[in-house]
């Protein structure tokens, strides 16, 4: 792997989708993503989840399990998406312009970041309905 680790929550409540709206950077802003962000060095991939939604969503979530494999960013970052849910907290949009609770058939509803489309196509596969 060449470029930085990026983690990313798959938030599922109640057989929904949680889905953030970008805010920055310019060419992203308004776009739908999966809360998370960079693992500091020496940090567990896990443990950076757990840490960018505290700051992002204001909440505590619990991990799960990885969705799919290494998925590859523009930036030459790699993303790494894990399920989880939600421990403690109602999810804010601190960080992020919107939140959108997604039912199944609404996945598509919102225009996901390119990077994060395949990310959803494979989560559609693990939610009911």
């Amino acid at each position: 792997m060449t470029g930085r680790l990026v983690v990313g929550a798959a938030i599922v409540e109640d057989g929904r989708l949680l889905a953030a709206q970008r805010s920055a950077p310019p060419e992203l802003r308004g776009g739908w993503e999966f809360p998370g962000g960079k693992v500091d060095p020496g940090e567990d991939e896990r443990a950076a989840l757990v840490r960018e939604c505290a700051e992002e969503l204001g909440v505590d979530i619990l991990v799960s399990r990885r969705v799919g494999g290494d998925w590859p960013l523009p930036n030459g970052d790699v993303m790494r998406v894990w399920l989880a849910g939600l421990a403690a907290g109602v999810p804010r949009p601190i960080e992020h312009l919107a939140l959108r609770w997604l039912e199944p058939h609404e996945l598509y509803d919102v225009a996901w970041l390119p990077a994060d489309l395949p990310v959803v196509a494979e989560i559609e596969t693990l939610l009911p309905g």
